[in-house]
Formats: structure tokens, C-alpha cells, sequence
């Protein structure tokens, strides 16, 4: 006996829905050692979109710029410092004792310009972890 037509499917019958709570997320921000390549490595890349927030000039390293930086980093966590070409001192030399004098993490120095990173106290927005 011939068939004309496909034979009749069944309609696909729809999954259960059980009634699952979905978990809250954990919005904390686990600490990761700054000083880890792989934490240097995402800052590197936080970083490359930033504009320089403080500049040193002709006067070098004041009480003024490492007071105007820690407030930078609180704020920010994460700034881009530019040495200006008329500024005395060898950048490498200031961006190191600008890290230590802001109690931050020099994450990178390329030319001109150096990134600074200081995790928040109480609430740290950048997460180190990749």
C-alpha cells in the first residue's frame, strides 16, 4: 500500500520548567597580587585607553603632584602619569619613587608616560584576575 503523504508527527512536546532561583552574583572583587605579570598584563590593557590625569613639569617631583596622585588613585585606581619634556629627572627614576612615595604599583612605563595602580580600600571597582 502506497503512501501519498508523510505520516502525521507528533508535536514536540515543550521541556519542564522547573523553578530554578538563579544564585546572587558575588559583586566583590577578589584581591590579586598587582605585582603578578598577569595582573601587570591587564592593567597594561585597562590602561591603554587612558588619558595622562597628572603631569610632572620642570619642577620634578613636588609634595604637591604626590599629593594630587594618591588622591588620583583613590578616585581612579588606576591612572596614566605623563613626565613632560622639560621635566629634570630621568622618568624611569621618578615613576619609581612616585610609585613608592603613593604606596602604588608601577605597572608599566612606556616612553614618556607610566600607569599607577592602587587598589581602593573599601571599594575596588578593577578586577585583576584574567
Amino acid at each position: 500500500m502506497p503512501r501519498d503523504s508523510a505520516p502525521e508527527r507528533r508535536p514536540r512536546r515543550k521541556p519542564v520548567r522547573r523553578n530554578k532561583q538563579k544564585k546572587p552574583e558575588d559583586t566583590r572583587v577578589p584581591y590579586v597580587d598587582p605585582e603578578t605579570s598577569g595582573a601587570k598584563r591587564v592593567l597594561r590593557g585597562l590602561g591603554h585607553d587612558l588619558d595622562p590625569v597628572l603631569a610632572i613639569g620642570k619642577d620634578g617631583l613636588t609634595e604637591g603632584v604626590v599629593e594630587a596622585c594618591r588622591a588620583a588613585l583613590l578616585a581612579h585606581e588606576l591612572i596614566k602619569v605623563r613626565v613632560l619634556t622639560e621635566a629634570p629627572v630621568d622618568r624611569k627614576e621618578v615613576a619609581s619613587e612616585l610609585a613608592k612615595a603613593a604606596e602604588a604599583t608601577l605597572a608599566q612605563v612606556l616612553g614618556r608616560t607610566f600607569l599607577l595602580y592602587k587598589r581602593h580600600p573599601k571599594k575596588p571597582k578593577l578586577r585583576l584576575d584574567a
